[in-house]
């Protein structure tokens, strides 16, 4: 039996859908499509399927990566046609392929931020941006999984990041660790609240682009 992986995007209102619901919506459309997943062993089974770097709501993606086991043989050019056929607005299975790397070789998360500022952007704030996370240390408190606050140093999470200003707002270019840890990009907005009060963005939106190998290289 062949593991699969999905390159799904979330955009729009999708945007909004609960990691949760979207397991639900992605067994659903399974069935649907006439297909079983494996399921585990024991008094409770559960579908053998996971999203490899789950979203957090609001942001959207075009590079989803879903995780699964099948119990026939597929078409997995066919798929993509088959699982959208029952997508929801703003969702949509891209490609299908049989699994080629571990999840552990997944390094980094490649994401488009906007800055947005009600009253425009002030002068120098890029600037000013550029200097805060030239620092060799901007700490931040983060919620652990134990639901505890914890202090963290971004700077050592962050790989890449590039400023430039837009149309009331300001637009960054963010490559940040995926994993053991990882950094959501609007943590990056947190830092500024916390640093720079002065230019906290009114509102922020953060769309991923790309996951990475160490390397640097597209993960599949």
């Amino acid at each position: 039996m062949s593991k699969y992986r999905l390159l799904f995007e979330k955009l729009d209102t999708a945007c909004y859908i609960s990691h949760l619901d979207l397991m639900r919506t992605f067994q659903r459309l399974f069935l649907r499509g006439g297909m079983f997943i494996k399921h585990s062993k024991g008094f409770h089974p559960h579908p053998v399927m996971s999203i490899v770097l789950p979203l957090p709501v609001g942001q959207s993606s075009c590079c989803e990566l879903l995780d699964f086991e099948i119990e026939s043989d597929i078409d997995t050019k066919a798929l993509p046609e088959i699982l959208n056929a029952g997508c929801p607005e703003g969702l949509r299975v891209l490609e299908a392929y049989e699994m080629q790397h571990p999840v552990r070789d997944l390094a980094f998360v490649a994401a488009d931020m906007e800055l947005l500022y009600d009253n425009g952007v002030k002068e120098g704030t890029i600037d000013a941006l550029k200097e805060l996370f030239e620092r060799s240390e901007v700490v931040i408190q983060k919620r652990t999984k134990r639901k505890t606050l914890a202090d963290v140093n971004l700077i050592p999470l962050i790989h890449e990041i590039a400023f430039t200003e837009g149309e009331g707002s300001v637009l960054a270019k963010v490559v940040v660790c995926a994993q053991n840890p990882g950094l959501n990009p609007a943590l990056i907005a947190t830092a500024i609240e916390k640093e720079l009060p002065e230019l906290k963005p009114d509102f922020i939106t953060v769309h991923r682009t790309g996951v990475l190998d160490a390397e640097g290289q597209p993960f599949r």
